[in-house]
């Protein structure tokens, strides 16, 4: 059965609504690095707005973040905007979350600089996102090595209570703490010491060729493609060579993987009994799950359409969430500036 996307009462509400902060505050980022995924949706939009009402949501486009991956500003500002609205149809309600562009809120980057003067070099060393990116071949930057030292920021300078992250981020998270530890070592308690939650259900998204689906992979399938473009993406997720009259294995079938991931417990059993079976080759298995995503995303293709024709609406969306986001912002500086000396 489809798993509804969450509709709010007003989908384009001023963040103005939000009412008086919660005991709890939940942050959590993005980059607008391209077209949002159903890697994206799943592991991280969905799990993100099922916390909306649990406590005060921040939730931010890492803009700044992107440059170590996009250098084209055109291709930049497009995602920014789509990411904005994918959010948006997907079901996040600005009058229960806090919903700005990184990049709105300057004071990320003064926060920054104050984190880096105690952040050991053999801290940012051992990070794997760095390792695992360069070996990719982006380049070996000071953005990409530094890139803990902005996310502590990000987080820090919001009082963040929870930072839901996959368990392929948890490390930047655990760097975070030490940063903030090591600057209440340092100046006193200036610093909450967030704490991870890690989203287990859906740790990885496998993409088309079996990989984790990443944009960086080229194997990903866009939430806003084209039902043709979707349909061919889904039909050519790589599979082994077993005949159609024998069982297919199922251990670490990205077939089964989405279908777990999608939630679709129905699916999931038909293709596990079906595999099992024999008698059903991939490409039937394939066409059922093209359907069961296809179906799956219909609200959010509807609302999405309906939400590109008030552009203005977004910007205006974005623009109330960064002025709360500034307002707490704020309120940290005070508190660093204070402690490290720094006139206001």
């Amino acid at each position: 059965m489809e798993r509804p996307l969450r509709r709010p009462k007003n989908l384009l509400a001023s963040s103005a609504a939000l009412g008086q902060p919660y005991a709890m505050r939940v942050l959590t980022g993005i980059q607008p690095s391209g077209r949002t995924h159903i890697g994206n949706y799943l592991g991280m939009i969905r799990p993100t707005l099922e916390l909306q009402g649990r406590g005060e949501s921040y939730v931010f486009i890492a803009d700044y973040h992107a440059l170590t991956s996009v250098s084209d500003p055109a291709a930049l500002r497009a995602h920014i905007t789509e990411m904005a609205v994918d959010f948006l149809a997907s079901g996040l309600d600005p009058g229960q979350t806090v919903f700005f562009r990184q990049s709105a809120v300057p004071e990320v980057h003064e926060l920054a600089w104050y984190l880096s003067t105690l952040t050991p070099m053999g801290l940012l060393e051992r990070c794997h996102s760095y390792k695992d990116k360069t070996a990719r071949g982006l380049p070996a930057n000071h953005g990409l090595f530094a890139y803990p030292v902005l996310m502590a920021a990000d987080i820090l300078l919001y009082d963040a209570d929870k930072v839901p992250v996959g368990k392929d981020q948890k490390q930047h998270l655990e760097v975070a703490r030490d940063i903030a530890q090591k600057f209440n070592d340092a100046f006193g308690p200036v610093f909450k010491l967030p704490d991870p939650v890690i989203r287990a259900e859906v740790a990885t998204v496998p993409g088309t060729d079996g990989q984790k689906m990443s944009k960086s992979y080229q194997n990903t399938i866009d939430l806003a493609d084209s039902e043709p473009a979707f349909r061919k993406k889904v039909m050519g997720i790589k599979t082994d060579s077993t005949p159609v009259d024998q069982p297919k294995p199922q251990d670490n079938s990205t077939l089964l993987l989405l279908a777990e991931a999608l939630g679709d417990a129905g699916l999931l059993d038909r293709l596990r009994s079906q595999m099992a079976a024999g008698g059903t080759g991939y490409g039937d298995l394939k066409k059922q799950l093209f359907q069961a995503l296809w179906d799956h995303f219909a609200d959010f293709r509807r609302r999405r359409e309906d939400i590109l024709r008030e552009p203005a609406r977004v910007e205006q969306v974005l623009a109330d969430g960064a002025a709360r986001a500034r307002q707490a912002a704020a309120a940290t500086l005070a508190r660093v500036r204070a402690a490290v000396g720094i006139a206001p």
